[in-house]
């Protein structure tokens, strides 16, 4: 045994050069919805209760991050942040119900592919789309479930395997370590579980685990919503008290609860129609006895009141620590093969989830608030010889860092448009934040309103959170150090005036630093009969993929099939086209409407022409400088979709008879700005506006009408304006 001390740090320091030399695999294991105070390894109330000896080992032999937070709470949109290191509204999946991911822009498992990485993912993903840049998947269609799932393999079969999901998915994760992976080349795997989500469903080994105990209650378990807090906390529909099905939450067998003033009914337990004759027998031996208990107490009045809450409160904690006991077990099964394989000295192995999770705080279940039990994610990492062993950090990190961290891990460039910060740093030295480091995070949540969480979003400080709800107009300021359960909001407090001028600053500051605005974050129509339907209509006739030019805008780009037809027939029809103008939109809704099957992945046309911005303007009234975002964002979706295609860039049209109105003034301030996007290789920029007015810079009826919209003389000369240039990018012989 060597004892000389200089000795064994030269050997020590030897060999992490030696690690790091060799490009290191990645073990990136994923949960869904699991709360830090269910991890042991944070020392929350539940940490004796429920220890996770496996998860803690990671952080024993590594490190774990107090202070790691997700960009949006909810499962896919967390999910979109990890692969693309970029917040919801720009990579476009904003939440669960109207977003599809699109797998077509730049993500790190492809740039991860580019310097000699495998890729593979197993397990839930939950992006509706079908993974990219994956050199092997096997996913769980949605949410997937608990017992005998199914899995859709890369043919886009489906294969059902008998037993429960976590164990399926680590034996999945195994069988590719084991069988499917070169060995020559370092891997990048992403074992990702549908557990803990709703609705608990436990391994039957476990149904009966913690029947023994009381699990210890949160301590805003009843909470009021009182303390100065956003009167929007009230509205919502996650509340362990009102809102738990009896079938789906509570596993009381039947759709109809004999007690409607407590349980909702009308949702059954699914997960038990697809279990097969043993695991129901297991399942009702374990669940029966103590539903009937609890029954027969409500009958006899014994049990009531917040008794019956409390009831409610261990049921759910007790079913949601078990499928999590199967989760840690698991992860013991992954460690340990690395360990017998001799991989365990070159994988980082992290362990995260989606987004925290209320355990009976504020009396809720479920997530979306940016309270620090649904904003928290818990992350831990062990890189042996480089991640100094039991560390702790209180750095500021969030999920949108991911992506760059794991390129750069892998000694891939970083994207410069990503938005998160590669940890390496960090992992290095984990007690104290990097140079230069944020001091601040940014959280934005876009009202999906499944639970009737209204829309909000904030800034989050090592000791202050501020959280804007737009709705309302209110504003909640929490005072982190004195206040963790974050009870009393103190914005209106006068000693609290400059710390809430500051963070008022801040928010101000990351939200021009993320582009984020009302015409940055993709919207769309669908209430609109008419908008709809053409939507639909443009979709159809993108996926046919039978164009190689397409025109981008609002009302003045759609009356190419209107005033414009018959210059549209000349100089267009032969060069395939497609109009995906749709009166009335701004930036927002082109930007939802890219994202969601205009622009399909089967398609690659030369050329993309852009006029828009009127109604960002006239319509919303947005600034020139957030409509200049919201165009610069489309540009930038173009671009990073498309790299090959050539994008001509125009600017707005004229608005207003006369120079000197406002809107005309505005539009012209856009332009300068937006002429900065040309880069003289696939963005290129041409003001024709000078095309349609007179001598006096005035807009004549003769072309404008209405001095917004062109009539056919008016999209007569758009055409020819624009022709030289076109032609020149398209390849396409010029018409005169």
């Amino acid at each position: 045994m060597i004892k000389n001390p200089i000795i064994v740090a030269i050997i020590f320091f030897l060999s992490s050069l030696a690690i790091q030399a060799k490009r290191p695999n990645i073990l990136f294991i994923f949960s869904d919805d699991h709360a830090e105070s269910a991890i042991s390894a944070y020392g929350s109330h539940l940490a004796k209760s429920a220890p996770t000896p496996n998860l803690d080992r990671i952080a024993n032999e590594g490190a774990i991050f107090y202070n790691s937070f997700c960009a949006n709470s909810i499962c896919g949109p967390s999910r979109a942040s990890i692969l693309t290191g970029l917040h919801s509204h720009t990579n476009g999946f904003l939440d669960n119900n109207n977003s599809r991911f699109d797998g077509s822009q730049t993500t790190f498992p492809k740039l991860i592919q580019k310097v000699g990485y495998q890729t593979a993912i197993i397990g839930k993903w939950h992006l509706v789309s079908n993974p990219t840049g994956f050199d092997y998947w096997e996913i769980l269609p949605g949410q997937g479930s608990y017992y005998n799932p199914d899995l859709i393999q890369m043919n886009n079969k489906r294969k059902r395997y008998e037993g429960y999901c976590t164990d399926i998915i680590t034996d999945r994760a195994l069988e590719w370590l084991k069988n499917k992976r070169d060995e020559e080349q370092p891997f990048v795997l992403m074992c990702q579980h549908k557990a803990p989500h709703r609705n608990w469903c436990p391994a039957p080994r476990h149904l009966n685990l913690f029947d023994d105990i009381t699990m210890p209650e949160p301590k805003t378990l009843f909470d009021k919503y009182e303390g100065n807090r956003s009167k929007t906390l009230k509205e919502h529909e996650m509340g362990i008290k009102d809102h738990m099905f009896w079938g789906w939450d509570m596993k009381f067998h039947g759709k109809d609860s004999m007690f409607p003033e407590h349980f909702v009914s009308g949702l059954a337990n699914r997960e038990y129609q697809r279990m097969n004759d043993v695991q129901k027998k297991l399942w009702d031996k374990a669940y029966e006895p103590k539903n009937q208990k609890l029954i027969t107490g409500i009958q006899s009045g014994e049990i009531k009141g917040k008794d019956i809450t409390r009831w409610k409160y261990q049921r759910y904690i007790k079913d949601y620590l078990r499928t999590i006991k199967a989760v840690d077990e698991n992860v013991g099964r992954l460690l340990q093969y690395l360990d017998d394989s001799g991989l365990s000295e070159n994988t980082i192995v992290i362990y995260s989830s989606d987004q925290g999770f209320y355990l009976g705080e504020h009396g809720w279940y479920d997530k979306r608030w940016m309270f620090e039990e649904s904003l928290a994610m818990p992350f831990l990492i062990r890189w042996p010889g480089v991640v100094p062993k039991g560390s702790k950090s209180k750095t500021l990190i969030q999920n949108i860092d991911y992506a760059p961290t794991f390129l750069e891990l892998a000694g891939a460039k970083v994207p410069k448009k990503m938005q998160g910060k590669s940890l390496l740093k960090a992992f290095k030295n984990p007690s104290k934040a990097p140079e230069g480091w944020r001091e601040s995070i940014y959280y934005a949540y876009y009202g999906e309103r499944t639970h009737r969480v209204a829309k909000h979003d904030g800034v989050r400080t090592e000791k202050h959170k501020l959280i804007h709800f737009p709705n309302t107009k209110e504003w909640n300021l929490f005072d982190l150090e004195n206040d963790p359960q974050e009870m009393n909001s103190i914005h209106n407090k006068p000693e609290y005036q400059k710390v809430l001028n500051s963070l008022k600053e801040i928010y101000s500051e990351s939200k021009r630093k993320y582009a984020a605005n009302s015409a940055t974050i993709p919207a769309h129509r669908m209430d609109q009969e008419w908008w709809r339907n053409r939507h639909r209509q443009k979709v159809k006739l993108a996926k046919e993929g039978n164009y190689d030019l397409l025109f981008i805008g609002d009302s003045i780009t759609h009356g190419w099939e209107n005033a414009g037809k018959a210059s549209f027939e000349k100089f267009y029809t032969d060069r395939k086209t497609l109009n995906i103008g749709f009166s009335g939109d701004r930036t927002e809704h082109v930007l939802w409407r890219l994202l969601n099957g205009e622009l399909p992945e089967n398609v690659n046309p030369k050329v993309a022409t852009i006029m828009i911005g009127t109604n960002n303007t006239g319509h919303a009234m947005q600034d020139a400088e957030e409509t200049f975002l919201g165009i610069k964002s489309i540009v930038d979706l173009l671009q990073d979709r498309r790299p090959n295609m050539k994008i001509l860039l125009l600017g707005i049209f004229p608005r207003a008879a006369n120079p000197d109105h406002p809107q005309r003034i505005r539009n012209n301030k856009i332009n300068e700005l937006a002429k900065t996007l040309a880069n003289s290789t696939s963005v290129h920029y041409l003001d024709i506006s000078g095309s349609f007015l007179d001598e006096n810079k005035k807009l004549p009826k003769s072309v404008m009408p209405d001095a917004l919209h062109p009539n056919s003389n008016g999209y007569k000369i758009w055409a020819n304006a624009m022709e030289t240039k076109l032609s020149e990018l398209g390849g396409w012989n010029k018409i005169n």
